[in-house]
């Protein structure tokens, strides 16, 4: 599937449901800080490295996984299939509560702690809530995968116990067949077949 992101590769049946990159208002708190301290410098490094992590940061979500990709120089992809996910959680700042933004925290199975965010996204609760649907709907899957094959199993049980059972009575069978065989041998003994040694013969 061909999507607008070059850095993003997707499995066959893999669909994108969401895609988004920092909310623009998140670069207030940088403007905040930065251009006070610009007059001496020292800002500019901080608003130029602000503006190129927001325009080099994108986060998808699509069927399968969650993926987040950063940085400035260099390139960083994340990606977590939901499978894997063990918690989420959102948060909000004073300025993201004011102006519709927030993170997106996700933590995994035998993690230690948040294993990816989503930083400064727009309506946070809607994508957890997003994000926690394609949990519920993953592990369904999963568990009629796991009772499919516990039928499989079943089946498969009865049949080996269905054809031991078989083979035991067909072992049977020729058990008591070779049994009999062997009595009538025994009962038939060669002196049957003597001649009485009193016949003569008469010519």
């Amino acid at each position: 599937m061909e999507t607008e992101f070059d850095w993003l590769t997707l499995d066959t049946d893999e669909e994108v449901l969401w895609a988004d990159t920092p909310h623009p208002y998140s670069l207030v708190s940088v403007l905040i800080i930065g251009i006070p301290l610009s007059f001496f410098l020292i800002g500019i490094p901080i608003l130029v490295g602000g503006y190129l992590s927001f325009k080099n940061t994108n986060y998808v979500v699509t069927s399968d996984a969650l993926y987040r990709k950063t940085g400035v120089l260099s390139r960083n992809v994340q990606r977590i299939e939901f499978d894997k996910v063990q918690d989420t959680s959102y948060s909000q700042t004073f300025f993201g509560a004011q102006f519709g933004y927030g993170s997106v925290n996700i933590s995994t199975a035998g993690g230690s702690g948040i294993e990816m965010s989503f930083q400064n996204v727009a309506e946070p609760q809607s994508l957890q809530t997003l994000v926690n649907e394609r949990i519920k709907r993953r592990g369904g899957r999963d568990a009629d995968a796991d009772g499919k094959a516990a039928v499989l199993d079943d089946i498969l049980t009865e049949l080996r116990a269905i054809r031991a059972a078989v083979e035991d009575d067909g072992e049977t069978h020729t058990e008591s067949a070779t049994a009999s065989t062997d009595d009538t041998s025994e009962s038939v003994e060669p002196n049957d077949f003597d001649f009485d040694s009193s016949v003569t013969d008469e010519r």
